[in-house]
Order: C-alpha cells, then sequence, then structure tokens
C-alpha cells in the first residue's frame, strides 16, 4: 500500500476488480493505491466497528448501504487499537457528522491511519456483482496512483489470494493481557487471540469472568498456566486451513475436557479440531442482518457476520468424532450453511457468528451465560 493523507477531497479513484470491471469516483480517506478482498457488508450502522474488527484485515469492504459517516467517529466505540480494513468503498459519505458523541469525521480517521478508499459509485451495482460473481481481489487507486487500467488490472491480479492466507498471528496481541471481572469473579477464561474484538472479553467479563487473552501462538502449557475454567477461540481473519498450530491446541483442551467455546475462526478451528473439512464461501457472510436457526431450541436469531469460509459438516445426522459425538447445533437460514457444533459427550461448542456484536443485534448474547453454563456444570 502507498498512500499520501493530501488532497483526497478533490482527486479522482478507480476501483479494479479482478475480472476486470471497473468503477470511477473520488478519493474518500488516504490517496493512493490498496489491495485485497472485495467484499461487501450489508450493515446499515456500527460501520466504527466494522472497520477495527481485526477479521476484516486484508480486505476491501464495500458498503452497500448509500449512506456512511453521518455519525463520525468517536473514542469508544473501536473493537481494536486500528482500523484493519486494507480498503473501504462508499457510495454517498455524510458531509458533516452529527452526532453528541463524534470527535472527528470518517474521512478523517482514515486519513490520519492511511486507510484508502472510493466513494461516489454504485456501491448496490457492485455489491451485485460481488453476488453473482464472488468475493475477488481489488485494487482502489487514486490520485498519482491512476494509471492506465491495463497496468493497474495486472497490479490486482498479483495481489495474494485469501484462500491460503494465515494472517490471524498478524492481528493478534503479541503479549498475554487480562480483563478483570466486572463485580464478583466467578471464573477464569484463557482466551486465544486469532483476531478478537474489544467487546468480547468485555462481554464475559459482565458475566464475572476474569479474561487471560493469549497470543495466537500460545501453547497448550500456556493457556492451563493462567488454571483456566474455560477456553475461548475468538474471531479472527484468513483461511482456517492454514491454522494448525491453534487445532492442534484445541485438540489439547478437548482431550482435558475442559469447557471451549469458540465464535467465527474458532468454529472453523473447532470444526477441523473434530475431523471436518472447511471451504471458501462464493461471497461469505457479512454484515447485522443474517438469519440464524439455532437447531437446539428452534429460535431465530439475527445476528452479526463476517466470514468467507465455512465448516463443511453434515446437517442431518450426529457425527462420530475422535472426542465424542458432535452435531450442527445452528444453520443460516438463507443458504443453510453451517453456523455452529456441539459436541454431545464433552462441554464444547461453537457459533460462526458474533454473539457480542456491539453495534448489534444482540439476539445471540445469551450463548456467553452458555459458555457461563458449562464452567458451573464442570465445576460442580
Amino acid at each position: 500500500m502507498t498512500i499520501s493523507t493530501r488532497g483526497a477531497d478533490k482527486a479522482p479513484a478507480v476501483l479494479v476488480l479482478e475480472d476486470g470491471r471497473s468503477f470511477r469516483g473520488r478519493a474518500y480517506g488516504a490517496v493512493g493505491e490498496t489491495f485485497g478482498e472485495a467484499v461487501f457488508s450489508t450493515g446499515m450502522t456500527g460501520y466504527q466497528e466494522t472497520l477495527t474488527d481485526p477479521s476484516y484485515h486484508r480486505q476491501v469492504v464495500v458498503m452497500t448501504a448509500p449512506h456512511i459517516g453521518n455519525t463520525g467517529v468517536n473514542d469508544d466505540d473501536a473493537e481494536s487499537k486500528q482500523i484493519w480494513v486494507a480498503g473501504y468503498v462508499v457510495r454517498d459519505p455524510a458531509r458533516k457528522p452529527s452526532n453528541w458523541r463524534s470527535r472527528r469525521s470518517l474521512d478523517e480517521e482514515l486519513v490520519s491511519q492511511g486507510i484508502v478508499g472510493i466513494s461516489g459509485i454504485d456501491t448496490r451495482a457492485l455489491t451485485r456483482h460481488l453476488r453473482e460473481r464472488g468475493a475477488m481481489r481489488v485494487g482502489i487507486f487514486s490520485g498519482n496512483a491512476i494509471a492506465d487500467e491495463g497496468i493497474l488490472l495486472a497490479k490486482v491480479r498479483q495481489a495474494p489470494e485469501m484462500s491460503g492466507a494465515d494472517l490471524a498471528a498478524e492481528v493478534a496481541t503479541k503479549e498475554t493481557y487480562v480483563v478483570p471481572a466486572i463485580g464478583t469473579k466467578k471464573f477464569t477464561v484463557a482466551a486465544i487471540d486469532l483476531g478478537i474484538k474489544g467487546m468480547t472479553p468485555h462481554r464475559m467479563a459482565e458475566r464475572g469472568i476474569e479474561v487471560h487473552v493469549l497470543p495466537a501462538t500460545a501453547t497448550l502449557d500456556e493457556v492451563y498456566a493462567v488454571k483456566p475454567d474455560g477456553v475461548f477461540f475468538s474471531n479472527g481473519p484468513g483461511d482456517p486451513s492454514t491454522a494448525d498450530h491453534p487445532v492442534s491446541v484445541m485438540q489439547g483442551v478437548l482431550e482435558r475436557k475442559t469447557p471451549l467455546f469458540g465464535i467465527c475462526f474458532g468454529n472453523q478451528i473447532l470444526g477441523r479440531a473434530l475431523g471436518f473439512g472447511t471451504y471458501k464461501l462464493k461471497y461469505g457472510h457479512r454484515g447485522i442482518n443474517q438469519p440464524v436457526q439455532d437447531r437446539t431450541t428452534g429460535k431465530v436469531e439475527v445476528t452479526a457476520h463476517n466470514h468467507g469460509f465455512a465448516v463443511d459438516a453434515p446437517l442431518d445426522k450426529v457425527s462420530d468424532t475422535e472426542f465424542g459425538r458432535a452435531e450442527v447445533s445452528h444453520v443460516c437460514l438463507n443458504d443453510q450453511v453451517v453456523e455452529g457444533l456441539q459436541l454431545l459427550d464433552r462441554p464444547a461448542f461453537s457459533v460462526q457468528y458474533h454473539p457480542e456484536a456491539a453495534a448489534g443485534p444482540h439476539d445471540a448474547a445469551y450463548l456467553f451465560d452458555r459458555f457461563v453454563t458449562l464452567m458451573e456444570g464442570q465445576r460442580a
């Protein structure tokens, strides 16, 4: 990525997809060039949480909703210490933010963090294109980075693909840190950071859990050094087929029968640990309005997603695994993609979506209570 932070309000910009389609608009955020996987998000709010979600590392996010940025950026809602998206695409950016919590405009934040974006293009047409053709590599070029489109297309096609990408360690913490329990401490949880969002340990802390957040490279001995009542595997970016180390650690946790909860990337890790395969979705699930059914209760939840890979597990039967019987506990009602797994003979479960969703919806917050129930049962 090469960037300049000057003249973004005047610079022309072009977005080039790897299949050759292009869109022309104006620079939004920093001026320069950037590359990533083009994905679309259907959320109408929560853009600050999306931008700072480590799961979006090396992705160029297209906002399908046309008007973005009218609440500006505040100092409270970020899910991590920086913006992780590789680029940002909006149709109609707010001219001026209007919210009592706002401290600066979204454009100013993108400029300050060097995030190259584009505005003024038909993001719904781009979304339809991605929905028909699938997620693909993309480049955004503005200012002096603009050249003949043949040259730009060649650059896009030279960029790395998401399949085979091992990214968790790039976004995870390098040092262990502790999020204390709110109120009386009831449990200790070791959380493996594969790209964890700030709201996740907070949701556990609200339930009296002291959370020790460990690097993605943590060993099984380091996990058990904190004497955990439960182990958590977080969301994160990249291809789960590359995550051999987290899979090995999770298998060690399952062998010890410690209560285990995984979300998003953690769901894919559990799938692999149980012997299931994973595969890349055509365009993935993203945004904050995905319908999922909890098959254990029949309840349908509106949920927040960001995943381009899924677990390949049978929906119609209980599977025998090295760690006992396992079944699909949650399924997406749009396309029948596996959205959750649970073991029937050990205290372990996972979901593919984000139950901590800070911008909402909060339909799935009960899953943290389910994790607490597992730890209570193990202690009893």
